[in-house]
């Protein structure tokens, strides 16, 4: 199987490449317990790339300044959800119903709040 195809920015769909990447996946790792965890923790690991991303754009470090830029701290976001969506996909049937769910729920657990703040 070929990496999957580049999205343009106009690309509404998301999860045709988010399949392509686990079938990827699949085809270069199999798709055992082992595999799928790996693929759950690797979200960690990209998050790890945010925060230094974040750290460095702050300079917190003094020994190093100033190293990172927003547009990194975004580049690394998209890393996490990208992964993020990938992991799912690869660990239930129907990734978009799922995380269309939560979306919905967590979108109503703000308007309520929106709905209480008055």
């Amino acid at each position: 199987m070929s990496y999957p195809q580049t999205l343009t920015a106009e690309a509404t769909d998301l999860w045709p490449t988010i399949r392509g990447f686990v079938a990827w996946l699949d085809d270069a790792n199999g798709r055992d317990e082992g595999e799928l965890a790996l693929r759950v923790m690797k979200i960690g690991e990209e998050f790890g790339e945010v925060a230094q991303a974040w750290i460095g754009t702050v300079g917190q470090n003094p020994r190093k300044g100033v190293t990172h830029t927003v547009e990194d701290v975004a580049d690394e976001l998209c890393d996490v959800a990208i992964t993020a969506l990938t992991a799912l996909a690869s660990i239930v049937d129907n990734p978009e119903e799922t995380f269309a769910a939560n979306l919905g729920r967590v979108q109503q657990r703000v308007s309520e709040l929106e709905v209480r703040r008055g």
